[in-house]
């Protein structure tokens, strides 16, 4: 199976397309077809483990059964998620059904493609005949940025930079980051958004000198934001396995649909759903939440995309983004695979700040996709009122999914059995979550932390702990438009 871009270039294998990250043309890679999975039954009995090999090699056809196993065995380990079941699903009712994707080893849901995208990614080069080391840059709004660093860390032939937003991260979210271990790690604040920061990424991969001189110091760059379809293609794995979950637990028949519910702003995790969709999961509706930052909700609900509005600092950070820079594969899809009009729709954004998708391309959307979003203030009351009623504590952004999946209830009156996607522990954004639950909110950090598990029960991730003695490394703010300096200083060039 090969890889086409969305704007049309020529196509190429898995492991190029990892390799590569964004297309030459500026595109992002899709597969050339879907496979269709064999049926819940050949999954059920299955180990996570199992079950991602099954999906991963459907997709990574020039990988070998032995280079799958091993890129699986590597990534998905009792060790690092705490136990065999890797992505566990709790119970909240009958119907609503928490799939916690955040028990890897940087607390939240980016470990579970991070873990495994340095090994499909070590594969791929030798794949490729690439003997240059290979720079991953990455922009961030909080996990992304840490799960990558703590994934690529000591890889051989690997160096990974990252780029956050100075002023939109948690401070547990930018400890996480600036204590990175590791000698092949480097990470630097941006003076700007979340936005801010990934444009200037994207430009660095697009500018053909700047590749060039890194070329000739023997690097070359790819990518491990979800632009890279080696970080999609793992997240298929936690639909389809959440889906023969609920088969074997009874929650469902086989054939029987459910709903997803999945707090998004680059669109990746929701497209992941999607994918899994199209390859016979029978995800009936996908319902997209957002925080304050709404310009999906607008967009589904009306077609129109338009970043040009105020760009909100809120309690869940890691969905302060105006630019989904997946949306693109989802409309890539949806529009017949026509990338003349794809390519327009993303060069009238980056003119214009917006672009108008036609009726029937709104028309397939909304058949498809659902969209809500909640402020702040309901996030925190979703935090309480979940706590109260089911004992559960989720993160601001779990909070978001659980608000909007509520409204669309509400609105619908759709009342099939829904998993709804938690990306974070409540500890990563602990000063927001024992406020919601609490009167006695400490100032520092770390004791907010030791608050939490007094209050609930449930033990501070050791990794979160032991950032309260951890020196921090790197401590370099740069303007988006001095980004590609940055980057040569990181690479000590």
């Amino acid at each position: 199976m090969n890889y086409k871009s969305t704007r049309g270039s020529a196509a190429v294998s898995a492991s190029a397309a990892i390799v590569k990250g964004l297309a030459p043309d500026g595109g992002l890679y899709v597969p050339e077809s879907f496979p269709a999975l064999e049926g819940v039954s050949t999954f059920v009995g299955l180990s996570y483990r199992e079950r991602a090999k099954k999906v991963l090699s459907a997709f990574l056809r020039d990988f070998t059964p032995e280079e799958v196993d091993h890129c699986v065995e590597k990534a998905y380990t009792a060790e690092k998620f705490g136990s065999d079941e890797i992505a566990p699903m709790h119970r909240l009712s009958s119907t609503a059904h928490v799939l916690e994707l955040w028990h890897g080893p940087t607390c939240a849901f980016k470990d579970m493609a991070l873990q495994i995208l340095p090994h499909l990614l070590t594969v791929s080069m030798r794949k490729s005949g690439i003997r240059d080391e290979v720079a991953i840059l990455v922009a961030t709004s909080g996990d992304t940025g840490k799960a990558a660093l703590e994934g690529f860390r000591d890889v051989d032939g690997t160096r990974v930079l990252v780029f956050f937003p100075r002023d939109g991260v948690s401070n547990i979210q930018r400890k996480q980051m600036v204590t990175q271990e590791g000698k092949n790690v480097g990470v630097a604040a941006v003076e700007g958004n979340f936005d801010d920061a990934q444009n200037g990424v994207k430009s660095i991969f697009t500018d053909a000198e700047y590749n060039a001189f890194l070329k000739e110091n023997g690097i070359v760059l790819s990518s491990a934001n979800s632009i890279n379809w080696g970080r999609l293609v793992p997240q298929i794995v936690y639909y389809v396995s959440a889906w023969v979950s609920l088969v074997e637990k009874g929650e469902i028949k086989e054939g029987e649909s459910f709903n997803v519910v999945v707090p998004t702003g680059n669109f990746g995790n929701i497209l992941a759903a999607y994918y899994a969709k199209k390859m016979g999961v029978p995800i009936a509706r996908l319902i997209c939440a957002s925080n304050a930052n709404d310009v999906l909700t607008e967009f589904i609900s009306t077609g129109v995309y338009n970043r040009k509005r105020d760009f909100h600092l809120t309690i869940s950070p890691s969905m302060d983004i105006l630019i989904s820079s997946n949306l693109e594969r989802f409309l890539y899809d949806i529009s017949g695979e026509d990338s003349e009009k794809v390519s327009g729709w993303m060069e009238e954004l980056k003119t214009d700040g917006e672009y108008h998708v036609d009726a029937d391309t709104l028309s397939k959307m909304q058949e498809i996709l659902w969209a809500g979003s909640c402020d702040d203030a309901e996030t925190l009351d979703t935090i309480r009122e979940t706590y109260e009623k089911y004992a559960y504590l989720a993160d601001t952004h779990t909070a978001v999914a659980l608000r909007v999946y509520d409204n669309y209830v509400k609105k619908t009156g759709d009342a099939a059995v829904t998993v709804i996607a938690s990306t974070a522990s409540p500890y990563k954004f602990g000063q927001s979550v024992l406020g919601a639950i609490s009167e006695n909110v400490p100032e520092d950090d770390f004791e907010i932390l030791e608050e939490i598990e007094k209050e609930s029960g449930l033990p501070v991730p050791k990794a979160l702990g032991e950032l309260r003695t951890k020196p921090e490394r790197f401590g370099m703010t740069c303007p988006p438009d001095k980004m590609r300096d940055a980057v040569k200083t990181l690479l000590d060039l």
